[in-house]
């Protein structure tokens, strides 16, 4: 036991401890130094927001940052973008990864999908715009044709060629719309309305199927329910006739004098005429 500890106090065996502690140290320090620059620990970049960007130029970008990409989706169409903006990306922008890391994107399709056209016929045009809008469809020509249904669809059209509900199309084409002009074919008689009242005026106009167009009084009215037709616009005539649908421009007046002063001048049309 005495030349144990003899031992264990030689200078031999101090020598071989320190020596030891040393290499492991030394291995200890080289291992740490070569995991470091093999993980890069410390070291990161900020992923760049590549948003926006079309994916055909990523190679280039994201070479001299040091970082990759991979496409994950490739099945939204847009009608804003042009194919293969990127949308979507992972890791999100400003987030701090590693040389080399993967940035994964989702980019726009190159093809739009078909979708089948909605059933707009008797809609008003703002709900067809909105319609169309949700389909992913464009509002192109509008048409308007006969139809006392003013801005009513009729008919939908794709360069000339009419649609039918549900007829399959692609995303992003542009639908023409047949509307109606809000007059129609029928054409009707121009009602006299001369001396009559605001309100009596406003019946037969509305029994003839025709619209109220202008209201224009002069000085004389106090009381609009008072006042009475001395002239309109159509005039009426022999063989005036208009479409169904069409406006009546009112000129009223409480003045007895002017409705007496108009009141001659169709006596002296009349006789002219004759």
């Amino acid at each position: 036991m005495k030349n144990f500890f003899k031992f264990l106090l030689s200078r031999v065996f101090i020598i071989n401890i320190i020596a030891s502690v040393g290499l492991a140290v030394l291995v200890f320090g080289l291992t740490y130094k070569w995991l470091d620059g093999y993980t890069r620990h410390g070291t990161s970049i900020s992923v760049p927001d590549l948003r926006g960007m079309v994916a055909a130029d990523l190679d280039e970008f994201l070479m001299y940052k040091s970082l990759r990409y991979k496409v994950t989706d490739s099945t939204i169409y847009s009608l804003d973008k042009p194919p293969g903006t990127i949308i979507e990306q992972e890791p999100r922008p400003s987030e701090k990864v590693k040389e080399g890391r993967t940035i994964y994107v989702t980019i726009t399709r190159s093809t739009p999908p078909g979708v089948k056209v909605p059933d707009l016929l008797d809609n008003s045009l703002r709900q067809a715009e909105l319609i169309l809008k949700s389909y992913g469809l464009v509002v192109g020509e509008l048409i308007y044709k006969p139809d006392l249904a003013k801005n009513a669809v009729l008919a939908m059209q794709v360069n000339g060629t009419e649609l039918e509900p549900g007829d399959e199309v692609t995303k992003g084409t542009v639908i023409d719309l047949v509307l109606g002009d809000g007059f129609g074919n029928t054409k009707v008689p121009v009602p006299d309305l001369f001396n009559l009242t605001l309100d009596e005026a406003m019946f037969v106009i509305r029994a003839s199927s025709l619209n109220i167009g202008n209201l224009a009084f002069d000085n004389s009215v106090l009381d609009s329910s008072k006042a009475r037709v001395y002239r309109q616009f159509p005039e009426l005539g022999e063989s005036s006739v208009i479409n169904q649908g069409e406006a009546i421009d009112l000129f009223l007046t409480q003045s007895e004098k002017v409705i007496l002063l108009h009141s001659q001048d169709e006596i002296n049309s009349d006789q002219d005429e004759e």
